[in-house]
């Protein structure tokens, strides 16, 4: 047997010295590892206190975005970044963050109670930023609680009072009051929103009202289309809808305090399914959705995330290696990596491994 030890050592100096070094690389790995939070706990990243991620998008660029509880915070694949130097971009009270692809250069837009707010990228201390509220454009509220838009220029604005939309540097005229008045948005206020593939249709979900339809007109206007409700007739599990993905292929998903509801075609009242717990989603109380390059379709509940691959369910907890059960925001970058924004802070997945930041 090959001698180990170095000759003239006393064995027991050697043996000191090897439980030292196994100590302290058992140390180090310690604190490399993320910790395992439970559900409300914030987490560092680099050095940044995250908590609440409620939206998290990804550019062209493959940079990740997070609307937090901090700020806005970025992650390049190497380095995290908070962007709380500009006093021009909001940082407290976020609503979400979109990215845009515009002529002059892409953009990231931010919703948030003072306006809706437009920066440049990349985002630094010096970053030209404008944010739109009623003093400065004929938005319906400063109070902003999306931004959504698609493959077109029209930036569409959720706020506590309805839907105002920006098309290139034309504000649009809101014609749905006969559909949607004022009031309505206040009772039954803006939960979320998505647009269709082209970006001149827009669905927003409401607290109680179902999904609100308004789409650009031929005359520069906004205007409304009938309501996806229970008592439509749609089938759909709840009026209370928490989250809304537009998929690839034109399916709609819809997801509700009382499960998920898909909807594809034109027929308004036809070609709609509902998946509940009963079908092997995680939890009916559905609050984000996004689906990857495979076709697959991601939900956050309240307890844990659900995966759908064809017709098959697969569901994630914290026993599986997140950070927390509930899932506030869900994005698929280009490499296909799942990032999930919790009330903990955000988590990655990749080749069936969580990661927590």
């Amino acid at each position: 047997m090959k001698n180990i030890f170095r000759p003239g050592t006393p064995l027991g100096l050697t043996l000191i010295n090897l439980f030292t070094v196994v100590v302290l690389i058992t140390v180090m790995a310690l604190i490399s590892m993320p910790a395992n939070l439970v559900n409300g706990q914030s987490s560092t990243v680099e050095g940044i206190s995250v908590k609440n991620v409620n939206s998290v998008i990804v550019d062209n660029d493959n940079i990740k975005w997070f609307s937090t509880d901090v700020g806005i915070v970025s992650f390049d694949g190497k380095i995290w970044k908070l962007h709380d130097g500009n006093m021009s971009v909001p940082n407290q009270n976020l609503k979400g963050v979109t990215y845009v692809v515009d002529p002059e250069g892409p953009e990231l837009w931010i919703a948030s109670p003072n306006g809706a707010t437009v920066a440049r990228l990349p985002i630094d201390d010096q970053t030209d930023a404008i944010t739109f509220d009623p003093e400065n454009a004929p938005i319906l509220s400063k109070d902003v609680v999306g931004i959504a838009t698609g493959k077109n220029s029209i930036r569409w604005i959720g706020t506590d009072k309805g839907v105002s939309a920006l098309s290139s540097d034309k504000w649009l005229t809101p014609y749905y009051d006969m559909y949607y008045p004022e009031r309505m948005f206040e009772v039954y206020p803006i939960t979320s929103m998505a647009t269709n593939l082209k970006g001149d249709s827009l669905y927003v979900g409401t607290a109680g009202a179902g999904v609100v339809r308004v789409y650009r007109d031929d005359v520069d206007g906004i205007s409304g289309a009938s309501v996806y409700a229970q008592w439509g007739p749609i089938n759909l599990p709840s009026d209370n809808i928490r989250s809304i993905f537009i998929a690839p292929d034109g399916a709609k998903w819809f997801g509700t305090e009382e499960g998920i509801a898909r909807h594809t075609g034109d027929n308004t009242l036809d070609n709609w399914t509902v998946y509940t717990t009963d079908d092997g989603l995680v939890d009916n109380f559905v609050q984000a959705i996004s689906g990857d390059k495979k076709g697959n379709i991601w939900f956050g509940t309240k307890v844990g995330l659900s995966v759908l691959k064809d017709s098959s369910w697969i569901s994630y907890t914290t026993d599986s290696g997140l950070s927390s059960n509930n899932i506030l925001s869900i994005t698929i970058d280009n490499d296909g990596i799942v990032w999930i924004g919790t009330d903990a802070g955000i988590t990655s997945y990749e080749n069936e491994k969580f990661i927590n930041y």
